[in-house]
């Protein structure tokens, strides 16, 4: 069996991007359940809400943009019900389509979230990068983005 040397660059690179991340969102993820009873999953659930049309959003739709199966956004989703962040909306051209949809509880939540999330963001970047690097991060990570971004 042949071994991959963990010497080579963009190996080194891909390791190093994964390390990141996940130290990013957990720290991200532990201060939106502290602060706000919100995990990283629910806030991102939130925001795509808050930028459909009319607030809603088909469950099966949402669960592929934010990387969830059908099992897993129910599960999110209804932990977002009980707290009245969303609310279920029948399709009235097709009765089997079930939508999610941002209720005004929920979105004064995630404005009162979004200002610790963004200034949480905000430090963590400014702390460790001048504006210039910032720019060059952006730019950076814009390469590896699909052209549709959503």
């Amino acid at each position: 069996m042949a071994t991959i040397s963990v010497d080579i660059a963009e190996i080194q690179a891909f390791a190093k991007l994964l390390r990141a991340h996940a130290f990013i969102v957990r720290g991200l993820d532990r201060e939106l359940v502290a602060v706000h009873g919100l995990t990283i999953n629910d806030y991102e659930v939130l925001i795509r809400l808050s930028r459909a049309p009319d607030r809603s959003m088909r469950r099966v739709d949402l669960a592929q943009q934010v990387l969830l199966t059908p099992s897993g956004i129910t599960r999110l989703l209804d932990g977002l019900q009980r707290c009245g962040y969303v609310e279920k909306a029948g399709c009235d051209s097709d009765a089997r389509v079930v939508y999610a949809r941002l209720t005004d509880v929920g979105l004064e939540k995630l404005e009162d979230a979004s200002r610790d999330h963004f200034a949480n963001i905000q430090n963590l970047f400014s702390e460790r990068f001048s504006d210039e690097e910032l720019e060059q991060l952006r730019d950076f990570l814009e390469r590896l983005q699909p052209e549709a971004s959503d």
